[in-house]
């Protein structure tokens, strides 16, 4: 897949995303949780693309939810550049990611939230209370796990998979 492809192709997923993003995934808030689209799709693209992608993508689309958010400008950008950089480093252990994929973006989106965290408590923002944090963290995670099939097939076909994707301790051919 060519750049340009792959630039026609993510243009409609990011969009998509944020739309569900800002539009639809607010509507389900179980325990008063909600998930965070852009944060998934950054995941996702990391498991898929690896961790070039993935941080680059996750970074582009912290930038698009830090527009929506009253938390300090570009800590959505570093999180989210994070985690798909994460993720994709994690997913790069498996030849192909199959059922882990799913269970490596919400324990990466459940990570992310504690780097949110620590972040904004860095930059001056509140801290919420413990019970609370574990609350957000056990939902966050187990959501994206769920939505995590949906995103993945997303971020595949947008941005395809790499060609040279092998485990992690095999050396390049």
């Amino acid at each position: 897949m060519t750049p340009t492809d792959r630039a026609w192709r993510l243009a409609p997923v990011v969009l998509g995303t944020v739309v569900l993003h800002t539009a639809v995934l607010p509507r389900v808030r179980p325990l008063d949780v909600g998930a965070d689209g852009l944060l998934l799709l950054a995941g996702a693209v990391g498991v898929v693309a690896g961790r070039r992608a993935g941080g680059w993508i996750g970074f582009g689309a912290g930038l698009l939810a830090d527009c929506f958010l009253a938390t300090p400008f570009g800590l959505s950008a570093l999180v989210d550049g994070v985690a798909g950089w994460t993720a994709g480093a994690v997913a790069d252990r498996f030849l192909r990611p199959g059922w882990e994929a799913a269970a490596i973006t919400g324990a990466v989106s459940a990570a992310a939230v504690v780097l949110f965290v620590v972040a904004g408590t860095v930059l001056g923002e509140r801290t919420p209370p413990t019970a609370r944090l574990v609350t957000v963290l056990v939902v966050v995670g187990v959501l994206h796990a769920v939505l995590a099939p949906p995103a993945l097939a997303a971020a595949r076909w947008a941005v395809g998979e790499p060609a040279d994707r092998r485990p992690f301790l095999e050396p390049a051919a």
